[in-house]
C-alpha cells in the first residue's frame, strides 16, 4: 500500500495539453484515530493510482498530495496551508471533526470544497460550512437511525440506551441530537460515560453504566476504544447490547477483541465490507489484483475512504464538462459537485446527491451484526425518518 505517513504524491498520468486538478490530503495515521485513518488514507491513495492506471479523467491531470497530522489541529492547520499556498490544491480530502471545525472559515475564505472523514452533523450548515462537503450519513443521522431500529425491534418494555464517547470534538458530536431525538420517540437515555480513545481499560465506566441497566448502549469511539469497552464488558459480564456508529464498526473490532467477544455485536455499516458481493467492488478488486493482492488484504475503511475520491472525483469530472476551458478552481469544482445527483456507487455506500442548497450527500445508512467472526448486514440502507 502507499506509504501515507510522509509527505504524499499521487498522480493520475496527463499530457501538457491536460488541465491539472491538485487535491490535498489530511491524515491521522499516528494520531488518537490512526487505527482507522490508516486504512482509510490508503483507500483515497488507491483510488487515484487505480484511476492513473485506466486513463484517469478525460482531459485532467489529478495529482493527490498529503501528510499524516497525528490528530493533532495546530499542525492540521500548518498542512492545509501549506496545501493551499505551496501545492496549490483545489480541494481537500480531510479526516477529523476537530480540525475539520476549525478549519471550515479559512475553506469557506479560500473557496476550496472540503470533503471530511468527520461526518459532524454541524458541516451541514451551509451558512457555517459553505465548502463542506458529507459523503455519508452524519454521526447524528447514525444515532437517530440506531435509534429508530431499536424503537423498531425492542421487545417488552420501553427501551433505555446509555451512552459511551470519548471527550473530543468527534465523540461529542452527536450526543446531543441523539439525546434529543430518543427524547422525540418515547426512549430514555439513562446514562453517559466517557471513555477515552486511546482508553486500555474502561472497567470503571461499565459500572456505572451497570447500575442503570440499560438494554443498550450506544458507542462513539474507534476500533480501539470500542474493543476495550466490548472486552470489559464480557469480563464483568455485562449484557447490554452494545451498538458502534460508523467508526466503532468494522474488522478492526473483531481482530482486537476475537470472534467470541464481538459475536452479536452490532454497529453502522456505512460502507461496505470487502467481502460483500457488490457491483462497485469490481474496480476495487481490479486495482488489488494489479498490486498483487487481494480482499484480505483491505478492510472497510480503505472502502470508505476509496469512495470519498471516487465522488469527489465525480464532481472534479462534472466540473469539467461546465467549464470545458482555463482552470477548474475551488468554486467550479464545488458547482460540479452539486450537480450531482444520486451518484450510484455500487453499493459501496449510500447514493449521494448534492445541491447549491444541501451539501448533505446521504441521510441513509444501515446496520450489521458479527455474526461467526464477519459482519453481516443487519438493514439494508435506510433513513430514521423512513
Amino acid at each position: 500500500m502507499l506509504g501515507a505517513c510522509s509527505d504524499e504524491k499521487v498522480a493520475v498520468n496527463g499530457n501538457v495539453s491536460e488541465r491539472t486538478v491538485v487535491i490535498g490530503g489530511l491524515y491521522d495515521i499516528t494520531g488518537g484515530t490512526g487505527d482507522v485513518g490508516t486504512p482509510y488514507a490508503e483507500g483515497e491513495q488507491a483510488y487515484f493510482k487505480y484511476l492513473a492506471s485506466k486513463g484517469g479523467v478525460e482531459g485532467i491531470s489529478l495529482e493527490l498530495k498529503g501528510k499524516d497530522y497525528a490528530y493533532e489541529i495546530p499542525e492540521a492547520q500548518k498542512i492545509y496551508q501549506e496545501l493551499r499556498d505551496k501545492e496549490k490544491v483545489s480541494a481537500v480530502l480531510g479526516w477529523g471533526t476537530g480540525d475539520t471545525e476549525a478549519l471550515r472559515q479559512q475553506v469557506a475564505n479560500d473557496k476550496l470544497p472540503f470533503f471530511s472523514a468527520s461526518y459532524s452533523e454541524s458541516l451541514k450548515n451551509l451558512d457555517e460550512s459553505p465548502y463542506n462537503f458529507l459523503v455519508a450519513a452524519s454521526y447524528s443521522d447514525q444515532g437517530r437511525s440506531a435509534l429508530k431500529w431499536i424503537k423498531d425491534n425492542h421487545k417488552g418494555s420501553n427501551p433505555t440506551v446509555a451512552l459511551l464517547y470519548n471527550d473530543t470534538a468527534f465523540g461529542r458530536s452527536p450526543i446531543e441530537d441523539i439525546k434529543a431525538y430518543a427524547a422525540e420517540i418515547g426512549i430514555e437515555v439513562v446514562d453517559e460515560q466517557i471513555v477515552d480513545v486511546r482508553a486500555t481499560e474502561a472497567q470503571s465506566q461499565l459500572l456505572n453504566m451497570e447500575k442503570k441497566n440499560p438494554d443498550y448502549a450506544i458507542i462513539q469511539e474507534t476500533w480501539g476504544a470500542t474493543a476495550t469497552i466490548l472486552r470489559d464488558a464480557n469480563t464483568l459480564g455485562i449484557d447490554t447490547q452494545f451498538i458502534g456508529l460508523n467508526w466503532a464498526s468494522g474488522e478492526g473490532v473483531i481482530s482486537i477483541v476475537g470472534e467470541d467477544i464481538a459475536e452479536g455485536y452490532i454497529g453502522i455499516l456505512s460502507h461496505a465490507m470487502p467481502y460483500e458481493d457488490l457491483p462497485g467492488m469490481a474496480e476495487v478488486k481490479e486495482y488489488l489484483e494489479a498490486e498483487g493482492k487481494t480482499i484480505d488484504d483491505i478492510n472497510q475503511k480503505f472502502i470508505q475512504g476509496w469512495t470519498a475520491a471516487k465522488i469527489l472525483t465525480a464532481g472534479i469530472a462534472e466540473a469539467a464538462k461546465k467549464h470545458p476551458d482555463g482552470d477548474l478552481s475551488g468554486e467550479e469544482i464545488r458547482s460540479g459537485l452539486e450537480s450531482l445527483q444520486d451518484l450510484d456507487l455500487g453499493g459501496l455506500g449510500a447514493p449521494v446527491s448534492f445541491s447549491a442548497e444541501n451539501h448533505t450527500g446521504t441521510e441513509q445508512t444501515r446496520l450489521g451484526i458479527v455474526k461467526d467472526g464477519k459482519w453481516e448486514p443487519l438493514t439494508e440502507y435506510f433513513s430514521h425518518k423512513d
